[in-house]
């Protein structure tokens, strides 16, 4: 049993990090920075590990020499492991620093992310220099072209949060009154995950977006889609869906292209059905959790700026059915 725990606590490491793949890890590959943090990471650990390694060998071979009379060998090879030491701690200051100033170097070619934060979800406007009626308005999603440098200009609309997308960047925070910025560089296809890095109150766990990197022609296609204004209404549910949404409470905050609903205090829902989620990665796209959130939004995600709305059951059915065919 004693062998069993020292074999469990030896590969304890190897299992932990087998944790940093997947669709939100720092060591999961899919960015330009990431790439970097990575290699810095990688030559950080290969140096610890040997130190490590070392200092257990000198320690039992300084027990050895002390019991033979050896200190003052002991003694001089103290000072040697020093300096030593600290050689490879101004190597490790260097090579961190080379990284930074890599990432402050990195390339600009033009397409302009504007992302806000709120408590608690994630205002997205794709701007496009020269064209304001192709600025793309999305929420809590995030859509990026593989191969190309994207500066993202961070805001926040009460309190500090943190960008922060493991798989393709470091963190940059979003401070009240003041713009900050990162550049981001996806360098593989893939769905990946981001989350707040800096708690922001109750729902802060609860506040995450799903970022898609696609080929250029996809992300063009997306982008021309993102434009076009909201499906109209299809079947008798869905029409008394629509006129619920647009002359009532729900227009005065949120806005869908094309119709009266024009509010911009809340998330834009002109294609909401296409999202992954629902409340900012709170629950997954699907009927049940739609209309969990639609008659109690509070219930749903506790302290949310979204009122009790209080409708009747054939009121949840018809905008549910609406908001559905938003895609």
């Amino acid at each position: 049993m004693k062998r069993l725990a020292l074999l469990v606590a030896l590969l304890a490491p190897l299992f932990a990090l087998t944790g940093c793949h997947g669709q939100q890890a720092v060591l999961g590959g899919g960015g330009r920075d990431e790439a970097l943090f990575g290699g810095l990471w990688q030559v950080f650990l290969i140096v610890t590990i040997v130190f490590y390694l070392v200092v257990l060998a000198g320690l039992t071979w300084a027990v050895l020499r002390r019991r033979e009379g050896g200190e003052p060998v002991v003694r001089t090879t103290f000072y040697v492991w020093v300096g030593v030491i600290s050689l490879t701690l101004i190597g490790l200051s260097i090579a961190s620093w080379l990284v930074d100033r890599t990432m402050n170097r990195a390339p600009y070619t033009g397409l302009t992310v504007e992302i806000t934060g709120h408590q608690w979800w994630w205002d997205v406007r794709y701007i496009s220099p020269g064209h304001p009626d192709q600025t793309l308005r999305t929420s809590n999603e995030l859509h990026l072209p593989v191969g190309v440098p994207v500066q993202v200009i961070l805001k926040s609309a009460d309190v500090i949060h943190s960008f922060w997308i493991p798989n393709l960047s470091g963190k940059q925070d979003l401070i009240p009154g003041r713009n900050n910025d990162i550049v981001v560089t996806p360098t593989k296809v893939g769905i990946y995950r981001s989350q707040c890095a800096e708690y922001c109150g109750l729902q802060h766990a609860h506040m995450a977006f799903d970022v898609t990197v696609e080929p250029l022609s996809t992300f063009q296609q997306w982008w021309g889609d993102g434009l076009l204004p909201a499906r109209v209404p299809a079947t008798p549910e869905q029409k008394a869906g629509y006129a619920y949404v647009t002359t009532r409470e729900c227009a005065t905050c949120h806005n869908i292209t094309g119709t009266p609903a024009t509010g911009q205090v809340a998330p834009d829902l002109t294609h909401f059905a296409s999202r992954a989620t629902i409340g900012a990665g709170t629950f997954p796209m699907n009927r049940g959790h739609l209309y969990a959130w639609l008659a109690d939004p509070q219930q749903a995600k506790p302290g949310n700026k979204m009122p009790v709305i209080g409708l009747e059951p054939d009121q949840l059915h018809a905008v549910a059915a609406y908001l559905e065919s938003l895609k």
